[in-house]
């Protein structure tokens, strides 16, 4: 009876430590919804490149990804990606926002992050890697270049977002050069490179001599670099793509809001109860975004003389608009106190959103509604008064 009682502790016990060891085995499954295919070049490829990098970094991690889910229609979705065993679900798109809250409420044992939005849950956080300081140090390198004072921009939605890019990058334009306007074109899509084309040739040809594309492929360098017109890698480096044409740019770095998030749901940080006041809002101090040509690229050496002839007045002084880049650059790489929208900031119809001496909240700038002096062109929903 004794070999026999002993005999039984023991395969408990070994059922006990294969049960532990197992749990211990059993991976953390992520889930990402994209809104275009991983293929585009711009923003669909660079949240995949961040998925691939953390499930690299991250031996417990398990992660899967559907591509191609239009805005407004990823619940049904989700409900595959949970059924399939998702505990984390990142939808990767503005307009995916109500659609993810609605899938918290819905599944509350699961973890839900959602970029770009500002709507959040008990189990919903909000995460952005935001290139608005970028596209002001941008727009300081377009406004020197520019020649003819007009600098095109291919916009995609009229939404916050990039009304505090566009705004950013005109801002930069015109402290470089006060006599240059930057026309923009909206194309309402997020990934349309025949629309792009059509946007960017049609700026080029109203006299545009510099410009950025804020669509998912590489179709807006493209078209500028068949005209030998300077222009910027967008979400990742396009130097490739215009060897000759590509100034600098702004680049993400989604692996940096990934591994963090996915760690702290791992050591038990975070929880499907505690999220509603998790919000990243990450910039150049945290590394998630780059300015460059190309990684660890700052400039296209081509254009390092021009813009180191081309001059800018600070604080009453004379400067090299290289130099100044590369200064505000290092200081809010720093995270010290620069920030493009300093105020006292107008928009274009007058009206002071900025008071003096003052800056824009990080929820200011997620409902930002109105563009600043500068901007050319129809912008949607752009508020009067």
């Amino acid at each position: 009876m004794k070999i026999k009682s002993l005999l039984t502790i023991a395969l408990a016990l070994t059922a006990a430590a294969y049960g532990q060891a197992g749990a211990q085995d059993a991976k953390l499954k992520a889930c990402f919804i994209y809104v275009g295919p991983t293929g585009d070049i711009g923003w669909t490829y660079a949240h995949d490149q961040g998925r691939k990098a953390a499930e690299k970094a991250l031996p417990w991690l398990e992660t899967q990804y559907v591509e191609n889910v239009p805005e407004g229609q990823a619940l049904p979705a989700i409900d595959r990606l949970v059924k399939g065993g998702c505990k984390v679900v990142f939808t990767t798109s503005f307009g995916y926002m109500d659609d993810t809250l609605a899938a918290a409420k819905k599944y509350p044992d699961v973890i839900f992050a959602h970029n770009a939005g500002f709507k959040r849950n008990a189990n919903m956080a909000t995460y952005m890697a935001d290139f608005y300081q970028v596209y002001y140090l941008n727009g300081l390198v377009a406004g020197a270049l520019s020649k003819s004072g007009k600098v095109g921009f291919v916009g995609t939605y009229p939404i916050p977002e990039l009304k505090r890019h566009l705004s950013a990058f005109a801002l930069g334009v015109k402290a470089a050069n006060p006599k240059a306007n930057v026309n923009v074109k909206w194309i309402n899509s997020w990934f349309d490179p025949a629309k792009t084309r059509e946007a960017s040739e049609a700026l080029l040809s109203e006299g545009a001599d510099v410009l950025s594309s804020a669509e998912d492929s590489a179709t807006g360098v493209q078209t500028a670099a068949a005209k030998n017109v300077p222009t910027f890698s967008h979400y990742n480096p396009m130097l490739k793509f215009g060897p000759e044409e590509v100034v600098t740019g702004h680049i993400v770095h989604w692996d940096k809001i990934y591994i963090d998030f996915l760690t702290k749901v791992h050591d038990g940080t975070y929880t499907n109860k505690n999220l509603a006041n998790v919000d990243y809002w990450w910039l150049l101090s945290k590394g998630a975004v780059e300015m460059g040509a190309d990684m660890n690229m700052p400039f296209n050496a081509k254009f390092v003389p021009q813009l180191k002839a081309a001059k800018m007045v600070v604080g009453g002084k004379s400067i090299s608009v290289y130099d100044r880049v590369m200064s505000l650059d290092a200081t809010m790489q720093k995270g010290e106190s620069f920030d493009p929208f300093t105020g006292p900031i107008k928009d274009r119809n007058g009206v002071l959103r900025v008071p003096a001496g003052k800056t824009m909240s990080i929820g200011d700038l997620n409902s930002m509604s109105w563009v600043v002096p500068g901007v050319v062109g129809q912008v949607a929903d752009e508020p009067k008064k």
